[in-house]
């Protein structure tokens, strides 16, 4: 193609619109360029950096005219950390571009067409929603342009969040904004403590050194912190005189944990998992509903938000005196939240240990009409179709549902599916093949995740007749 772009070359762009993925979308004649951490209006001149036959991909290397959205992020990290795309954009505004993913994922990706399509729910809180953050040391922090300017700052110790396009850069963070009061002076405790300690942060590219991560995971009900530092190394001894002085400093602490990760792969879980102090578990409440959460627990990353989900959900399903099957039920909290006026759920899930946390949250909210099965749902759930159920619920991980597994559903073909998503783009594909069969009734938007591009759906879909 004429138009094709070369790698390294910088041209003048007119953003048009943001795609699913927070990049905006520029076109020179037909072809389209991405370029990172822009929006409709913005006028630039962008720097190439991935050229391929009917697009290219690019960042801003000079901004010329600012679009009308922007505004003031309240971050100082923002321009640099890849947590957040869209501090510097109106609330509202972020709200009408992740239905807007949502929309074109529907049309243009499934073909989908919607008895409706409702505006996104917003969420409670825009700032301080997220009840479990994943920080990373660094023995190779990641200086800002400014930061540079100062000589005093050290480049060995970061506890932080990653620079984004960069696995092994850390930029050292003071204050987050997404997460809690709480959790932010626990992260300021831990990043003096081990700095002062003087103990080497884990070398992603050498392999050598002890502190891997810092996990913080919140309580909203109980305004309780967890923590748990990951390792390479046992650091028991250590981590008492840690546990003792954070818990004097943040008394809402009520546990500390020390996960041990031998492996060079880069993640917040391990082989050993050692309770260094108080509880086992933090204690959640979605609605009038109790949660256990273990450190490796899967629970909604936004508590306040999710009650609002679990809401459309349930009425959407219509539960009411039906079988309900609830795949990739996880610890059961979808199940659990509404099974109180159902006849019986039966939630499937792959993860053994999340169906063992699912049993245990059921029988803390004296729930016993839910049963949880192990195991891949490609050959579990024909097991169990000879009573069909009257309404499958369905909340896969955001590479979308198995192709079996959409196949499955076609065959047993129940009234009603409530599907829920964290990816439009694979809502859309798995849609349109259930559409072979079924009416998408609505769909409504549920933003868990202000200032990112994430957005979760719940469509309704009804068996057609004959």
């Amino acid at each position: 193609m004429s138009n094709r772009l070369k790698r390294r070359q910088e041209i003048e762009l007119q953003i048009e619109k943001v795609a699913f993925g927070g990049k905006g979308i520029a076109y020179v004649d037909e072809y389209v360029v991405f370029v990172d951490e822009c929006l409709p209006g913005d006028r630039l001149i962008a720097r190439i950096t991935k050229s391929k036959k009917n697009y290219a991909e690019g960042y801003v290397r000079e901004l010329l005219t600012p679009s009308p959205l922007r505004r003031e992020a309240p971050c100082a990290h923002f321009s640099h950390c890849g947590g957040c795309k869209w501090q510097h954009v109106d609330y509202a505004q972020q709200l009408q571009f992740k239905r807007q993913h949502v929309e074109e994922s529907l049309r243009h990706i499934g073909g989908v067409s919607p008895g409706a399509l409702h505006e996104p729910l917003p969420a409670p809180e825009i700032f301080g929603y997220r009840n479990k953050m994943e920080f990373s040391f660094s023995a190779n922090r990641w200086l800002t342009p400014e930061e540079l300017k100062d000589l005093e700052i050290k480049k060995d110790f970061a506890l932080g969040l990653h620079v984004p396009r960069f696995f092994d850069r850390i930029i050292d963070i003071n204050h987050c904004w997404i997460q809690t009061e709480q959790m932010n002076a626990v992260l300021a405790f831990s990043k003096h403590y081990f700095k002062q300690a003087g103990i080497a942060p884990y070398h992603l590219r050498n392999h050598d050194g002890v502190l891997r991560h810092l996990v913080l995971r919140q309580s909203f009900a109980e305004q309780q912190v967890m923590v748990n530092v990951v390792t390479s190394t046992g650091l028991e001894a250590v981590l008492l005189d840690y546990a003792e002085q954070l818990t004097r400093e943040c008394p809402f602490v009520s546990s500390v944990y020390n996960t041990i990760n031998r492996g060079v792969a880069q993640v917040a879980t391990g082989e050993e998992q050692i309770l260094i102090y108080g509880a086992e578990v933090l204690v959640e409440k979605l609605g009038k509903f109790r949660f256990e959460i273990s450190p490796d627990s899967f629970f909604q990353t936004n508590s306040r938000q999710a009650e609002q989900l679990y809401e459309v959900v349930k009425q959407y399903a219509e539960v009411e005196g039906r079988l309900v099957w609830d795949l990739y039920c996880g610890t059961g909290s979808i199940g659990i939240f509404v099974a109180e006026t159902a006849r019986k759920i039966i939630g499937f899930e792959i993860v053994e240990n999340a169906v063992r946390d699912a049993y245990r949250n059921a029988g803390l909210n004296g729930i016993t009409n839910c049963e949880f099965v192990a195991g891949d749902l490609r050959f579990n759930l024909m097991k169990y179709a000879e009573t069909p159920p009257d309404v499958i619920i369905c909340d896969p991980p955001r590479a979308g549902m198995h192709k079996d597994v959409v196949n499955t559903l076609l065959e047993v073909a129940p009234p009603q599916i409530i599907y829920v998503s964290c990816n439009p783009a694979t809502m859309a594909r798995d849609l349109a093949e259930l559409t072979r069969s079924y009416e998408v009734v609505e769909v409504q938007p549920v933003d868990m995740f202000p200032h990112t591009y994430h957005v979760e759906s719940v469509a309704k879909l009804k068996k057609q007749a004959g």
